[in-house]
């Protein structure tokens, strides 16, 4: 059994170097909520260094609040925001060598664009633009998903094992208590049930199956680094496989 798992990395928290050889996909911030291209091209080069496959995290452009706040903007800008953002990226790593993996995006902007077709569609048109090869990471069963695969996009399923889930196979809103999972225990019991089968346990107590292709892990968490080196001895105890997509 393979999965992927992916972190959101050149965020500045300080745990890429520790994070990075544990990991199959990384998300770098492409400058608007976090990093500039300083921190892009050295977290391209330690993606490399590991054979990391490397994408694109662009949000909202919005440092103020780590690019987390709900923005009310029109197709056409967010055509463009995130355009400018994956092209970037493209660019940077074209100049290095190596190829853009993938397009994952972060915070408010992915969670609107899971929730969103107009949105999602947005971000997708963007994507396709600077290249029709680059995959999607997005939610599992979200619009994101789904528009990608209208666009002819290769999209991955992502689903989270430091989130809590709703009853409709949603994320429970960060504003809201129980959202995050603290314990590192009950973290590797997610992403163990996700990845084995499918499926994982909502807030309320239900099962709910969900398409999973890759297990998220942020990079900016206290608890990161931990996290990521439980998961990695748990798959390997269950003889899953760390890889990334295609």
């Amino acid at each position: 059994m393979r999965m992927d798992i992916n972190c959101d990395l050149g965020e500045g928290a300080g745990n890429d170097e520790a994070l990075m050889p544990l990991i199959s996909s990384a998300n770098i911030a492409c400058g608007f909520h976090a990093g500039d291209t300083s921190t892009m091209l050295q977290t391209i080069r330690l993606a490399r260094r590991h054979k990391v496959a490397i994408g694109a995290h662009p949000s909202y452009d919005d440092r103020n609040n780590f690019g987390r706040r709900n923005m009310n903007l029109g197709a056409s800008e967010i055509f463009s925001l995130v355009r400018r953002q994956v092209q970037g990226m493209y660019n940077l790593c074209r100049a290095e060598g190596e190829y853009l993996h993938h397009v994952k995006p972060h915070g408010a902007l992915y969670n609107q664009g899971a929730a969103d077709p107009v949105i999602a569609a947005a971000i997708i048109a963007a994507v396709k633009y600077v290249s029709p090869s680059l995959m999607i990471y997005g939610l599992s069963g979200s619009h994101l998903i789904s528009e990608a695969g209208s666009a002819g996009l290769p999209a991955v399923a992502e689903a989270f094992m430091d989130r809590t889930y709703q009853e409709d196979g949603t994320l429970t809103p960060r504003s809201e208590k129980g959202a995050l999972i603290d314990s590192i225990d009950s973290a590797i019991e997610q992403a163990l049930s996700l990845a084995l089968d499918r499926q994982v346990k909502t807030i309320g107590g239900t099962l709910v199956r969900l398409e999973v292709q890759t297990i998220c892990i942020h990079g900016d968490g206290s608890q990161a680094v931990a996290l990521a080196k439980a998961l990695s001895k748990g798959f390997r105890q269950h003889d899953i496989t760390i890889q990334s997509p295609g």
